[in-house]
C-alpha cells in the first residue's frame, strides 16, 4: 500500500487510530454485557465509556508494546491510563486477544466492502452509459486476435457490464460471509465468558456471532473474501487489456483521454500511451497476489496459531486499498474513453468483406453443396484476400462453382452488416433488463 495508489477513505479504515477505536468499542460493549449479566459492577462498565471521545495515543501504545511485546496488552494498558486502573480492572474479562483482533479485522473488511461496492457500482454505471451510447456502433469481433465477425462496441461494454454485475453479487456475498464476530475466550469454549456477551457485542457492531470460533474465526471466510477480490481484479484487467488493444496505433479504435498538458514520453513527444490501463493490469496482479496466502491461512494448528496474522496485516489493507483505487481509476477511464467509430469500420473493411465468410459458407450448404465442398470454395477465395489483397465479394462473383449454387443477388445479400446486429436488442435486454 503506497499513497500513489490509494484513496483516503479506504486508507482510513486501516489506520492505527481506526483499529484502536474498534478495539475500544468491542471492549466497552463487552463490559456493558457483562454488567447486564451481573458479572462485573455496573459502575466499572460505565467508567470504560469515559474514553468514548478520547483520541488514543498511538505513539504511547507503541511505546508500551516495545516493552510488553504484545499489542492488545499495550492497548489495554493505555486504556487503563485513561480511565484509571481500578475502573479498568474488569476490561477484557474472560476474553482473549483473538476476540478483539479477529472481530476488528472482520469489521474493517465489512467497511472496506461497502467502499468497494460503491466502486463497482461506479464502474457499472460507466459501462452502462457507454454501452447504450455505442449499442449500434459496429466493430470487428476478434478471436485469437484475428478478425472474426462483426459485433458492436455496445456489446463489448455490455459484456463487461454483465461480468462486473456478477462481481457485485460476489462482493456482497463475500461481505455477508465475513460479517461475523467472536467473543468466545481461550480456545473458543466460552469457559470464562458467557455466550450472551458475544451476542450483545456482535449486535452492537452489526455482526453475526461466529458459530464455532475455536480461538479464532475460521479463515475459510477470509480465503473466500480475498478470492473474490482477486476475481474482481481479474475482471478489471480483462477490461484494461481490451482498451490497451484498442489504443494500439495499428488499431486505434479507442484511447484513453489525453488531457491538455499531458506528456506521453520523455523521449518521443508524439506518444499517447495507455498508461492508465497498463497501470490497472499491474494493480490487478497486486490484488491477486493476496489470494494464495489467504488460502494458505485456512490451515491453522489446532484451536489457533498466529501464522495467519502477519499475512493479514499486509493483505488486508494492501488488497482493499489497491482494489479500491483500481476500481475508481477504471471508472474514470471508461467515463472519458475516446472512441473512434470510423476507425472501427475501416479496420473491419481492411480485408474487403472477408469477415462475411461464414454467411457464404452457410448459404452454400443450404443451397445443396456439401459442407466440405462449401468450406473449400469459400476458403480458396478467402485466401486470395489474405495473400493478394483481393476483394472477397468480387472473387466469389467470379467463381463459377460458387455462382452455380448462389445467384449474384444472393451473394450480395450475404454482405449486409445488419445481419450481424439484429439481436443486439435481445442481448441488451438480457443484460440490462427490458
Amino acid at each position: 500500500m503506497i499513497p500513489r495508489y490509494s484513496r483516503p477513505e479506504m486508507v482510513a479504515i486501516w489506520s492505527p487510530e481506526t483499529k484502536f477505536r474498534i478495539w475500544y468499542e468491542i471492549e466497552a460493549h463487552a463490559c456493558d454485557a457483562q454488567a447486564d449479566l451481573g458479572v462485573i459492577p455496573r459502575e466499572n462498565a460505565e467508567a470504560v465509556w469515559k474514553a468514548k471521545d478520547v483520541a488514543f495515543d498511538v505513539a504511547r501504545i507503541d511505546e508500551i508494546e516495545a516493552v510488553t511485546k504484545h499489542d492488545v496488552i499495550a492497548f489495554l494498558t493505555h486504556l487503563a491510563e485513561i480511565i484509571g486502573a481500578d475502573e479498568a480492572r474488569f476490561v477484557h474479562q474472560g476474553m482473549t486477544s483473538s476476540d478483539v483482533l479477529d472481530t476488528t479485522l472482520n469489521i474493517q473488511l465489512v467497511r472496506a466492502s461497502d467502499i468497494l461496492i460503491a466502486g463497482v457500482e461506479r464502474v457499472l454505471a460507466a459501462l452502462k452509459t457507454r454501452a447504450f451510447e455505442h449499442k449500434d456502433t459496429v466493430r470487428i469481433g476478434r478471436s485469437h486476435g484475428i478478425h472474426a465477425e462483426p459485433t458492436t462496441m455496445g456489446l463489448t461494454f455490455a459484456r463487461f457490464y454483465a461480468e462486473m454485475d456478477r462481481n457485485l453479487r460476489r462482493l456482497k456475498a463475500a461481505k455477508d460471509e465475513i460479517r461475523t464476530g467472536a467473543i468466545s475466550g481461550a480456545v473458543g469454549t466460552f469457559a470464562n465468558i458467557d455466550p450472551r456477551v458475544e451476542d450483545y457485542v456482535c449486535e452492537k457492531l452489526g455482526l453475526e456471532p461466529e458459530p464455532v470460533s475455536t480461538q479464532v474465526i475460521p479463515r475459510d471466510r477470509h480465503a473466500m473474501y480475498f478470492a473474490v477480490l482477486g476475481v474482481i481484479a481479474s475482471s478489471i484487467e480483462n477490461i484494461a487489456i481490451e482498451i490497451r488493444h484498442m489504443q494500439r496505433t495499428e488499431v486505434l479504435e479507442a484511447e484513453e483521454f489525453f488531457s491538455p498538458g499531458q506528456k506521453g514520453s520523455s523521449a518521443m513527444p508524439h506518444k499517447r500511451n495507455p498508461v492508465l490501463t497498463e497501470n490497472l493490469t499491474g494493480l490487478a496482479r497486486l490484488v491477486r497476489m493476496s489470494v494464495v496466502p489467504a488460502m494458505e491461512n485456512v490451515a491453522l494448528w489446532h484451536e489457533r496459531d498466529i501464522s495467519h496474522s502477519s499475512v493479514e496485516r499486509a493483505i488486508g489493507p494492501d488488497s482493499t486499498v489497491t482494489l479500491d483505487f483500481a476500481l475508481h481509476r477504471l471508472a474514470g477511464v471508461i467515463e472519458k474513453l475516446v472512441i473512434y467509430p470510423e476507425n472501427m469500420l475501416k479496420n473491419m473493411n481492411k480485408f474487403k468483406g472477408l469477415v462475411m465468410s461464414q454467411r457464404v459458407l452457410l448459404a452454400l450448404t443450404q443451397a445443396g453443396v456439401s459442407r466440405e465442398d462449401s468450406y473449400r470454395l469459400v476458403q480458396r477465395n478467402a485466401m486470395k484476400v489474405w495473400e493478394q489483397g483481393a476483394d472477397f465479394k468480387t472473387e466469389l462473383l467470379g467463381d463459377a462453382e460458387v455462382t452455380k449454387a448462389l445467384s449474384p443477388a444472393e451473394i450480395e445479400e450475404k454482405f449486409d452488416l445488419g445481419y450481424h446486429t439484429k439481436h443486439v436488442d435481445t442481448i441488451f435486454a438480457r443484460v440490462f433488463g427490458k
